[in-house]
């Protein structure tokens, strides 16, 4: 019996999609729920997988089509005995499965969430004095979509603090062993920031506001999306009721974030929606930095590179870690001072953090 392979359900948001390399080809046997072929949308990458056992008769649709919700792709025999068609010679020069990688296992990547290493050395991308020409990926094309439509829709106006970094070093090197010990996960920056956001939001909730038309959009979550950078581009996760996480859980879900960033394993719920996002270019070098909206939220906190710099306390220079913070904002909805004063908010839980770890 002939089984047709077809494209998954999307979301609303995602029309279509691209197929990378098969990993089967015409003649081979397959698996029920074997992966097929990968799917790389404007968001994710989903895996096709064989809805029955059998043998892969026909490929419908070739390497880098573009496919949409429940398009057949291919055809699988089942039954015993089944003779497949010979593979055509472009399907045998194809090179083997194991080479059929998605993008996230093809670069080497960080082990740490939201920490950089340096990769593998990279072939170059061309010889020399000559060029060569590939498409975008669709996340590059829907990022840069998404960025020139934030710069003509929104009135965006960036303002900018610093804050002193050392009571929260001083408290991370005094109770990691015993946070880690405790809730199985590191204790890092990110969960100091995150809470400190959601503080901030109770004073200033227009921070976490939209605009919708002619409407504005009050969300009583606190929704955090937080910019990770992946072998495909930067994927945002979003961080679900962020208010109501402690320092452990919000740790764990942004590590998990990370690894299933690596292996393009993020679902598309999950990279959906936010009422706002943090960016961390401090963990690629950047001292300073103007952060892009996320349309359709108002708001985004920029964080950089921690730097020993002199500063005065108390009449006397001394040195300390600094940190500058950067809030972009959509000034048709959110007043400067607002915007000011939630940055003033961030940055004085910063520096009195000790609330912000209260299960410790």
């Amino acid at each position: 019996m002939k089984i047709d392979v077809r494209v998954p359900t999307l979301s609303d948001s995602v029309a279509s999609g691209t197929l990378l390399p098969w990993r089967k080809q015409v003649g081979e046997t397959v698996a029920r729920d074997e992966t097929l072929v990968d799917l790389e949308t404007d968001k994710v990458i989903l895996e096709i997988p064989a809805p029955a056992s059998g043998t892969l008769l026909e490929l419908r649709r070739e390497e880098g089509a573009v496919v949409k919700a429940d398009e057949v792709v291919a055809v699988i025999e089942t039954g015993e005995g089944v003779v497949a068609p010979a593979p055509s010679p472009a399907a045998q020069a194809a090179p083997p499965p194991a080479a059929a990688v998605t993008p996230a296992a093809s670069m080497a990547v960080p082990a740490k969430a939201g920490v950089p290493l340096p990769a593998a050395p990279q072939a170059p991308v061309a010889a020399p004095g000559e060029s060569r020409r590939e498409p975008l990926s669709r996340l590059r094309q829907r990022v840069a979509e998404r960025l020139v439509a934030a710069q003509h829709t929104a009135a965006m106006l960036t303002t900018f603090n610093e804050v002193n970094m050392q009571p929260v070093n001083e408290l991370r090197q005094r109770f990691k062993a015993e946070f880690e010990v405790k809730h199985g996960v590191k204790l890092g920056y990110m969960s100091f920031f995150v809470r400190a956001v959601c503080q901030a939001m109770q004073q200033f909730p227009v921070v976490n506001a939209s605009i919708d038309g002619n409407d504005i959009v009050w969300h009583g979550d606190v929704d955090i999306g937080i910019a990770i950078s992946s072998p495909r581009g930067l994927v945002v996760p979003i961080l679900r009721r962020a208010q109501t996480l402690s320092a452990a859980a919000i740790e764990a879900a942004i590590a998990d974030f990370a690894r299933r960033a690596r292996e393009s394993r993020l679902t598309l719920e999950e990279l959906s929606g936010g009422s706002f996002s943090i960016t961390n270019g401090g963990v690629f070098g950047s001292l300073l930095s103007t952060p892009i909206l996320n349309p359709p939220q108002s708001a985004i906190l920029g964080m950089h590179t921690i730097q020993q710099r002199p500063v005065a306390e108390n009449g006397q220079v001394v040195i300390r870690p600094m940190m500058y913070l950067a809030l972009t904002y959509d000034h048709r909805l959110i007043d400067g001072r607002d915007a000011v004063q939630f940055l003033v908010a961030v940055k004085a839980a910063l520096e009195a953090p000790e609330a912000l770890l209260s299960e410790i």
